[in-house]
C-alpha cells in the first residue's frame, strides 16, 4: 500500500491527478472519532514534513500528524484508509 506521505504528495503535485476534489479524515483524540475535512482547509508546513495544518472550530492552528490521518477521499470515495484504533496517542 502506498504511504499517506507519498498520497498527500501526488495529490499536491501530479496535476492530472490532483484535479480530484480530496478531503482527508483525521483521528480527533478529544472527540474520539474520525472528522474529515476538504484539502482546501489543509496547509502542509514546508519545515514540517510529517504533519498538516489546519484551523481548528475556534479558528486556531491545529497541527495533526500524518500518522492520525487515517482516510483519504477522492470525489467522494474512499481511496485510501489505515486501520483504525482507538488507544490514545
Amino acid at each position: 500500500m502506498i504511504s499517506i506521505r507519498e498520497l498527500l504528495n501526488r495529490m499536491r503535485w501530479d496535476r492530472e491527478y490532483g484535479r480530484g476534489d480530496f478531503a482527508i479524515g483525521y483521528f480527533d483524540r478529544f472527540e474520539k472519532r474520525i472528522i474529515v475535512v476538504p484539502l482546501g482547509e489543509v496547509r502542509f508546513p514546508p519545515d514540517d514534513h510529517s504533519s498538516l495544518v489546519l484551523n481548528d472550530a475556534a479558528g486556531e492552528p491545529l497541527s495533526i500528524p500524518l500518522h492520525r490521518v487515517y482516510e483519504v477521499y477522492r470525489n467522494g470515495e474512499l481511496i485510501w484508509h489505515r486501520e483504525r484504533h482507538l488507544s490514545p496517542s
